[in-house]
């Protein structure tokens, strides 16, 4: 995860998850850490630049999600990234939105027509709800992730993209862990 300040990096501990904040790859992360391996069941990266993406790729390339709003900046910055990309890539839609309208999609596909990404049928949506800002900013506010308080609908978008992260994973188990946090 790329820190605001480019020369500060560390690795932190949020609610039992490791997070590694202004590392470019994997390896740094190794060497800061001093180990060989890092034993871990998955690794995420959040990418904000192509050169991030080419760095990454280059070690894993398991899934790809292309995560966006449909607000200028968002869809903008997006594009920027994977407009560059000269291989086919296969990426998995994430959308954040107030109502997902087939507009807004065809729109999405319309402006990345030309670039060499293969959308896979799968979309996932999260409804840009005010409710749902309002628990994540008091999650933020209090350093805990709390679903709790999340809408139905959100919580159906993050069962999705566990299902597309693992799909081997038991329904009913997602379901418990959800509730539980």
């Amino acid at each position: 995860m790329p820190c605001i300040t480019p020369s500060q990096k560390y690795v932190t501990e949020y609610e039992g998850i490791d997070i590694a904040i202004g590392f470019e790859n994997e390896e740094e992360v190794k060497k800061y850490l001093a180990v060989d391996n890092l034993n871990y069941d998955m690794l995420f990266f959040d990418i904000d630049s192509h050169e991030a993406y080419i760095k990454t790729k280059s070690i894993r390339n398991d899934k790809n999600f292309f995560v966006t709003a449909f607000d200028n900046f968002s869809l903008k910055k997006g594009l920027e990234i994977v407009g560059k990309i000269k291989d086919k890539a296969v990426m998995t839609k994430i959308l954040f939105s107030r109502e997902m309208t087939q507009e807004e999609d065809d729109y999405l596909n319309f402006l990345s027509f030309y670039y060499a990404i293969q959308w896979s049928e799968k979309k996932i949506y999260f409804p840009y709800d005010m409710g749902d800002s309002t628990a994540i900013i008091e999650g933020q506010r209090t350093s805990k992730i709390k679903f709790k308080y999340l809408s139905d609908t959100y919580k159906d978008g993050l069962e999705a993209v566990v299902f597309e992260i693992e799909p081997t994973t038991n329904k009913a188990e997602v379901k418990k862990i959800l509730r539980n946090i």
